[in-house]
């Protein structure tokens, strides 16, 4: 894989330089240099943190508009499980999905539905698995901040395919068996909470190519589905799912759903990370699975969603608990499809290419002796006044070229002390026959 897609987009035009970005963001992936900020694609991981954040709303997400559906003879949306919670609690699932027919989608296939099969198929995976904890793949962003910051944890994260993806390619399969359409002319259409996934999809991991054709966020079709709410209803060819696969649309739904092992639930990307590093250092090994959403109470709280995450949280609650629990699948039917593969990932998972200070060690170790004597010539204050997120960073970026030390509000506040300083030292060190405008003093008179 060569190059950096990224979903998250910086609009230099609305940035203000304000620094609020640098101090949030969960990898350090951005600068404000020149009074504007710069987004680092090497350790941008997509999570959206500084969407969230920004007060100029100069951070976006690019996705695919909903006049690529054009592109499609027949159109299958695939609503993400959280997406039922962005509406009034006496708006059923049914009334959502028939909505999206409404709107312009020949079919609705559930990623609840495709969740109910991936939580059987990690139980039996966490089940059979030495490594402890095993880490969730549903979240792309999780998995881009592991290769990019926890590179010796990627054997830890189970090599199972995210909902998403078996939701997309159950739907053509099935169109294309019940109705004969070829998958060619099938499109299938990822209704996101996060730019994350859009990332995933453009570019994946963990397989070559996705079986989404194409992203659109909740907060743009959510209109849509408004507009035609009680407009009618259809007859589906797809199984609707339960309380479980819709319950993974938020925090320790996930696990709920596998209902098996010793497992854990974290939210928040800065939580994420802090329980990633104790997994690093072996504190959690008596854990058997670890799951983690970078968005604050799980996709619920996505930063391209509508509902307030809290709210949300409760609405998708109660609609699992009244749509039960009763499972949609034979789970031997599903045992025979993990023992044929049909839920692992394609392709390993390698850590980010980064290199570091430098490509080459002799260099990279020169640069680091550097950057430890830059840092203990600045404040340590981390104030992020400098447009890099910390005194560290800082240090790194004036070994890398991309800052200089005077960049350091403090570091220049010294040098022009000392500039006045020597300027003063100079104008008293000038000859007792010059005056002011630089001409000689006649002392005869």
């Amino acid at each position: 894989m060569t190059g950096y897609y990224h979903s998250v987009t910086l609009d230099i035009s609305k940035c203000k330089g304000c620094t609020n970005c640098i101090k949030g963001c969960p990898t350090e992936a951005i600068r404000v240099r020149n009074g504007k900020a710069q987004i680092l694609q090497d350790k941008c991981i997509d999570c959206g943190e500084c969407i969230r954040i920004c007060p100029n709303q100069a951070k976006y997400a690019v996705y695919d508009s909903l006049e690529k559906l054009k592109e499609f003879k027949f159109k299958i949306a695939l609503p993400a499980p959280s997406l039922f919670a962005q509406f009034k609690e006496n708006v059923s699932k049914e009334q959502i999905i028939n909505a999206l027919h409404q709107a312009g989608f020949d079919e609705v296939y559930e990623v609840a539905l495709a969740a109910e099969e991936i939580s059987i198929a990690i139980r039996e995976y966490i089940k059979n698995s030495s490594i402890k904890p095993l880490i969730s793949s549903s979240c792309p962003a999780v998995l881009r901040l592991i290769r990019v910051r926890f590179p010796s944890l990627i054997e830890n994260i189970i090599p199972v395919k995210s909902p998403m993806e078996i939701a997309a390619k159950r739907a053509k399969e099935i169109v294309s068996a019940k109705l004969g359409i070829p998958a060619m002319d099938i499109g299938t259409v990822f209704l996101s909470p996060c730019p994350a996934k859009v990332t995933a999809v453009k570019q994946p991991i963990g397989t070559s190519k996705s079986y989404v054709d194409a992203v659109v966020p909740v907060n743009v079709i959510y209109g849509e589905i408004l507009k035609n709410l009680g407009k009618g209803i259809y007859q589906t060819i797809f199984k609707r799912a339960n309380g479980l696969g819709v319950g993974w649309g938020r925090s320790g739904g996930e696990n709920l759903a596998i209902g098996w092992g010793n497992n854990l639930s974290v939210d928040g990307i800065h939580n994420c990370i802090e329980v990633l590093e104790e997994i690093e250092m072996g504190k959690l090994s008596d854990i058997d699975y670890v799951e983690l959403q970078a968005c604050n109470g799980g996709c619920i709280g996505g930063a391209l969603m509508v509902e307030n995450r809290f709210v949300a949280r409760v609405k998708l609650r109660r609609m699992s608990e009244k749509l039960g629990y009763n499972p949609n699948f034979d789970e031997n039917e599903i045992k025979i499809s993990i023992k044929n593969g049909l839920y692992n990932m394609e392709e390993p998972i390698t850590g980010e290419i980064n290199y570091g200070l430098d490509g080459n060690i002799a260099k990279a170790i020169e640069k680091m002796e550097l950057l430890e004597k830059t840092l203990k010539g600045l404040p340590g204050l981390d104030c992020g006044s400098c447009g890099s997120p910390n005194c560290r960073a800082l240090a790194e970026d004036i070994v890398l070229g991309r800052a200089n030390e005077t960049d350091c509000v403090f570091k220049l506040r010294d040098r022009v002390r000392q500039l006045a300083k020597e300027v003063l030292d100079l104008s008293q060190k000038l000859p007792p026959t010059m005056d002011t405008d630089g001409g000689e003093v006649n002392e005869t008179g």
